[in-house]
């Protein structure tokens, strides 16, 4: 069934397709759309499922982590501030091996107070051991929300499903909603190996000793490791049923190409708009559209940047005193490859500034014009 619907009722809707049995949420710009049109799908029985009204962020976490300990399959969403308060409670779901699946609508950090996104939200959050997908589109958004819970559920890792305020939160597009049924055939039921009943008595996150923590955080680890893999044979199922592929990483025109733009969100898309008007200016560009951020998928990522001269990472954030996230990433991915290109690093679009095709081929120039940059970080935009 093919509908036009906006970015947050496109998790809306992933969280539906994939029955999600319980919801906690707290209301918060730009991410409330998600769960009024939940609380209504479970107000009319669309969807069988409990919705719990809290008064913070962090208990919306702290509901969903306990309904997961029970053995329920959950959802919530947020965004900016609502993700910080949440943090202890990453770590809790991470560390206490809770598959909870959750959307993030990247929304600029305050102060100075802004609804409008960069990616500083999710990106801060980048340690506390949840998988992070990056979407593009409102298709991607509703397919990776199914995907998010077949991954995640196998592992016992939680994800954060992750779109662009406004860019795609607010914004319509036609999406093809997959058939409960096939949905159903692709997600089984939640069945956890352990989950709190009087029957069979387990304590969850209690105290542990030297003797055991780093073992714990290995086995966390090393499942972290099987990610990518998992989500290429996930991504060739959903694709047999569904049509649609999906990957770590998104190649559009890298191969050959003498410029790679790397690129996550929405300016994935306006970056393939700008690498056609550069190829037809005769620069072989390409853009690599990063999808999985963490755990990094650096097979994919070195396979292509290995085998062209220039890369640009184009970043939608800033560690302070250091750099954009991705760009930082990139980089060491690359360190101590055999072939290792010219990597330079931008940042633009922070608090919402639009990132154009101009925007693009400004980058394209510069990164063209220089062996390597001329100074640590290469603003884009930015008002001096």
């Amino acid at each position: 069934m093919r509908k036009v619907i906006m970015g947050n009722h496109s998790l809306s809707y992933g969280a539906m397709l994939s029955r999600a049995q319980v919801i906690a949420a707290y209301p918060i710009t730009p991410q409330t759309q998600v769960v009024e049109l939940l609380s209504e799908m479970c107000a009319d029985g669309t969807l069988d499922a409990k919705f719990i009204k809290v008064e913070s962020e962090h208990s919306a976490m702290a509901a969903c982590l306990g309904a997961s300990m029970a053995g329920a399959r959950t959802f919530t969403a947020t965004s900016a501030q609502g993700l910080a308060l949440m943090h202890e409670m990453l770590h809790w779901a991470a560390g206490g091996r809770m598959p909870v699946v959750m959307g993030d609508i990247n929304r600029s950090m305050a102060p100075g107070w802004s609804i409008w996104t960069d990616q500083n939200d999710s990106l801060s959050q980048r340690d506390t051991g949840w998988i992070q997908f990056y979407c593009s589109s409102n298709q991607e958004v509703v397919d990776t929300v199914i995907q998010a819970y077949k991954v995640s559920e196998k592992l016992m890792i939680p994800s954060m499903v992750i779109l662009d305020a406004f860019a795609l939160s607010h914004t319509y597009e036609v999406v093809d909603i997959p058939e409960q049924a096939k949905v159903d055939a692709y997600l089984p039921p939640f069945n956890p190996p352990y989950r709190l009943t009087p029957d069979d008595p387990h304590a969850f996150g209690g105290l542990t000793s030297s003797d055991h923590y780093m073992e714990l955080r290995y086995r966390l680890q090393k499942d972290m490791e099987k990610v990518p893999a998992l989500i290429e044979e996930t991504g060739r199922e959903y694709e047999q049923m569904f049509g649609r592929y999906l990957g770590q990483v998104e190649n559009y025109l890298c191969d050959g190409a003498e410029l790679v733009l790397v690129t996550s969100g929405t300016a994935g898309y306006t970056a393939r708009v700008a690498v056609d008007e550069l190829r037809a200016r005769g620069i072989k560009a390409g853009n690599l559209r990063i999808k999985l951020f963490r755990p990094f998928p650096f097979e994919p990522v070195r396979s292509i940047l290995s085998k062209v001269p220039k890369v640009a990472v184009l970043d939608r954030n800033i560690s302070y005193g250091h750099h954009g996230i991705f760009y930082q990433e990139v980089k060491s991915a690359m360190y101590g490859q055999p072939s290792q290109p010219a990597i330079f690093g931008f940042i633009a679009g922070l608090g919402g500034r639009d990132i154009t095709r101009e925007s693009f081929k400004e980058i394209a120039d510069y990164t063209l014009k220089h062996d390597r940059p001329e100074e640590e970080i290469v603003w884009i935009g930015v008002k001096k």
